[in-house]
């Protein structure tokens, strides 16, 4: 198998990397951004760094004149060191000259979910406390939903299509367009203080809890040690890695970080789609990718064909590893292997390649502890299930805290480990399992679904007293959502006109499969829903399915 075109191709890395498990920090040329672009585009201008789906080509002196000309443009906004900045923007050139500018000034990206209104995108923008947003034209009208955080410039980009700009905004900040973020790139200076590795790169929004979504804080270290841990460690500047997961998840900036940091290149895609996949593999000459949840399984769908190995690609991140992975990696010549991460971890557990059991996660990587305990903090044998706890040897390289959050930042650790909230199992041989979520949690189609924000979108409805919303087995791998509702007496109620009600009020995957009714949830004597059983009673015969009911809720494309 061959990587990139040749001419795509350098001798040598630039940097040096730190193997996972070296407690060194890394130096602040060897991975903070800004100071990776310069030393790329001045060791080779003209090498690829990023391919986008049109064919449209990015080289590495592009990368970094984009970069400059976007940070020189924010700071004429009032941008300085320490600042956040909203991006709101889908994959593509846009969304990475937003992040990589906000980073040259040394101020913190803040990518946003275009999936995102109503009150999670209302929670965002206020607890970022960011004065300025880069947003699509096609997004902005969800705005006017919002309290507006603290937002005073929005600047606004792309194709808004039918949607139209609303002429003011909740707090008035000024609309701007396209020209607002482009300034000459030898305009650009850099901040008075270098920056340092330990430095806030970006903050991570998660839903991945029961309460309010919550930012992590990540430092340039923290994503470095998780690049270099999750994934493949035979990476080089000859490798093309297929990046069609969101630039706002942490599985999305890792691919962007990761090929910069080794000097290869990326086909950048909107999302996946399983009649696009090998002919973009082949097309691009993509040799490493990250599939999630049924990805796997919508590729194994497609009949065999004689070409199924005629390809170049050589590895594939897939989590979980179930049997359809398995399937996947000998069906198709690929090396599988897998790990467990969080926004707040560094890939503390990596698998082999083609590891033979399913369900594994993999074993603890050079540099972490893992634990399993008990509610108590101690720890359980082999065998029993319990919570995951970690830390690690190297400083910065987990989340150094949630932003604006300082209570949930001290609840996350106990006793100097960090509280997964994730239930496993360790067996005898070090092998780790993941078993459910500790805390109410939901993971649908690649992401983290809070059941307290979609019980909130429930119970907003008028016909709606009580909700709960749980996880319940897809035919597709992770979950989907069962919501359980209790009634407010004699109110009308029709389960399609609740979805109507959802559709513009939360992200597509937020949106429940399952509808049932209940004359009363089950409760604790302290009020609590007992969402055990209701997982336990699961699909029942009086539930009632959207899918089948014809209906189907999808990500608005955007751009």
């Amino acid at each position: 198998m061959t990587g990139p075109a040749a001419a795509d191709a350098a001798p040598g890395p630039l940097v040096e990397i730190l193997k996972p498990g070296d407690p060194r920090v890394p130096k602040a040329e060897h991975c903070v951004t800004g100071e990776l672009l310069a030393a790329r585009a001045a060791a080779h201008p003209e090498r690829v760094y990023a391919v986008f789906a049109d064919g449209t080509r990015w080289t590495y002196a592009q990368v970094y004149d984009d970069a400059r000309a976007t940070a020189a443009a924010l700071r004429d906004l009032g941008v300085r060191r320490g600042d956040t900045v909203l991006c709101w923007l889908p994959n593509g050139r846009h969304a990475l000259r937003v992040w990589f500018g906000v980073n040259l000034l040394g101020a913190v990206h803040v990518p946003v979910n275009t999936a995102y209104r109503g009150a999670l995108l209302d929670h965002v923008l206020d607890n970022s406390g960011a004065r300025v947003l880069v947003a699509h034209a096609q997004l902005v009208e969800r705005l006017t939903r919002t309290g507006g955080g603290r937002l005073e410039d929005v600047v606004v980009l792309g194709d808004p299509g039918d949607h139209l700009l609303p002429e003011r905004l909740p707090g008035s900040p000024r609309l701007l367009g396209p020209q607002a973020l482009w300034a000459r790139p030898e305009e650009f200076s850099p901040p008075p203080d270098p920056v340092a590795p330990w430095d806030t790169m970006a903050v991570i929004y998660t839903s991945g809890t029961t309460g309010p979504s919550k930012g992590v804080l990540v430092s340039y270290v923290h994503h470095y040690s998780t690049v270099t841990a999750l994934l493949d460690d035979e990476i080089t500047e000859h490798d093309r890695y297929l990046l069609n997961l969101p630039l706002c998840h942490g599985g999305g900036t890792e691919v962007a970080y990761c090929m910069l940091l080794y000097g290869g290149s990326m086909l950048v895609t909107d999302g996946f789609r399983t009649s696009e996949f090998w002919d973009l593999v082949r097309r691009h000459r993509v040799t490493m990718c990250t599939l999630l949840g049924s990805m796997t399984d919508f590729l194994l769908e497609v009949p065999p064909a004689p070409d199924d190995r005629d390809h170049p690609l050589r590895a594939a991140c897939v989590i979980p590893l179930n049997r359809q992975a398995l399937d996947f990696g000998r069906r198709f010549a690929v090396d599988v292997y897998t790990g467990f991460n969080m926004s707040e971890t560094s890939a503390p557990l990596v698998s082999a390649l083609n590891p033979r059991r399913t369900g594994s996660c993999g074993r603890p990587r050079p540099g972490v502890q893992c634990r399993v305990v008990d509610e108590h903090g101690i720890d359980v044998p082999d065998g029993r299930v319990g919570e995951l706890v970690l830390r690690a040897d190297r400083p910065w390289s987990l989340f150094h805290g949630y932003h604006g959050m300082p209570e949930a930042t001290a609840a996350a650790w106990s006793q100097g480990w960090f509280h997964t909230g994730d239930a496993v199992v360790r067996d005898p041989d070090g092998d780790f399992f993941f078993v459910d979520r500790i805390k109410d949690a939901i993971r649908r189609r690649g992401e983290n679904v809070s059941s307290a924000e979609v019980e909130a979108e429930l119970t907003g409805h008028p016909a709606v007293a009580m909700a709960a919303a749980v996880a319940v087995p897809s035919e597709h791998a992770e979950d989907e959502i069962l919501a359980v509702l209790v009634l407010r007496s004699g109110a009308p109620f029709d389960p399609e006109q609740l979805i109507a009600y959802l559709l513009p009020r939360m992200a597509h995957f937020m949106v429940p499969r399952y509808v049932r009714l209940v004359a009363e949830l089950p409760l604790t004597e302290t009020g609590k829903v007992r969402k055990e059983v209701l997982r336990a009673q699961g699909i029942t015969p009086d539930t009632w399915d959207r899918a089948a009911a014809g209906i189907e809720v999808t990500r608005e494309r955007v751009g």
